[in-house]
């Protein structure tokens, strides 16, 4: 029998408050890894990830005295989640390597547009006209980030497409598995499961002599900064986690868009980056579309409330 993990009632306030922490933690990620992939590589980023992850949730597990144990299918599912985030994470922090924090985050943004076509391919839910036009809307305003990142750094802007896909699986992955797992308990086993995953790629790398995929040993500082990514990706995936349990996600889908006006601030304080015009024109279109789509949702939600027996 299937361990189920019941979550606690809806507690709104400390979920808000928990999703403006996620939006304020989350871009310092990128920051960090934005820093590192500067002298190492995009693979050391993503290992030491979920490496530092893997260190940081072991503790956390243990003193909640969660049961770690998993059969052969949790083993699966988390397993797939893993390699999801393997996938997004190394796509995402080749994107940034170059690309400012913004413009790659405001392109992976199209992710709730790909949810809703995966949720209608894999699950056979239904999507309206109103969505898909949200969702044309807001992959022309991807369009509009990436044509001047795409003259400037070539296909590297395809790379938060790349994320924003393997990102929605992970989603979709993450929603299945939180049925039977804690929290807690699935990011740890995330984090070493996915450092297994990368570790082959790294001694292939070395094996064959792959720039790209070797890992070194750089100065104090970049350590410091792999710390970084990997304290601020635990830290904000958990807050979102428990912001997630504490409030429902029609209340807390609005304020992820503050991760999007952070990741502006971030980047102009720590690199000079700025959006171009054309830039902030997508990334408005981007998050009116989203906010669209958010409200359609709500307002379906309240419509089956009102006509269920």
């Amino acid at each position: 029998m299937p361990r189920v993990f019941v979550p606690s009632p809806d507690r709104v306030l400390p979920g808000v408050g928990l999703m403006v922490v996620f939006c304020a933690i989350a871009p310092l990620i990128d920051v960090s890894a934005k820093f590192a992939s500067q002298e190492v590589t995009v693979t050391q980023v993503t290992l030491f990830r979920l490496v530092f992850q893997a260190v940081l949730m072991a503790p956390v597990v243990l003193l909640m005295g969660q049961d770690l144990r998993l059969s052969r299918r949790q083993v699966a599912w988390v397993l797939a989640r893993a390699l999801m985030l393997v996938a997004s994470t190394a796509a995402f922090v080749g994107a940034v390597q170059v690309m400012p924090i913004a413009d790659a985050l405001a392109i992976a943004f199209v992710e709730p547009f790909l949810l809703l076509a995966l949720g209608a391919v894999l699950f056979g839910e239904h999507v309206g006209p109103r969505r898909i036009s949200a969702a044309v809307v807001g992959f022309i305003g991807a369009l509009l980030v990436i044509q001047p990142n795409f003259a400037a750094f070539g296909a590297v802007a395809l790379f938060p497409l790349v994320t924003a896909a393997f990102f929605a699986l992970y989603m979709l992955l993450t929603r299945r598995i939180s049925r039977e797992l804690p929290p807690e308990a699935m990011q740890f086993h995330t984090a070493w499961l996915g450092t297994l995953l990368v570790l082959p790629v790294v001694m292939a790398g070395h094996g064959l002599g792959i720039e790209l995929l070797m890992v070194t040993n750089p100065s104090p500082a970049v350590w410091g900064q792999l710390l970084g990514v990997g304290l601020a990706a635990t830290v904000s995936h958990m807050a979102i986690t428990y912001a997630l349990r504490f409030a429902p996600s029609a209340t807390l889908a609005p304020l992820h868009y503050l991760e999007i006006v952070n990741a502006v601030l971030f980047g102009y304080l720590f690199f000079g980056d700025f959006p171009n015009p054309l830039s902030m024109t997508g990334i408005a279109v981007i998050v009116g579309s989203g906010l669209y789509v958010i409200a359609r949702e709500r307002a379906l939600a309240r419509q089956a409330r009102t006509t269920s027996p």
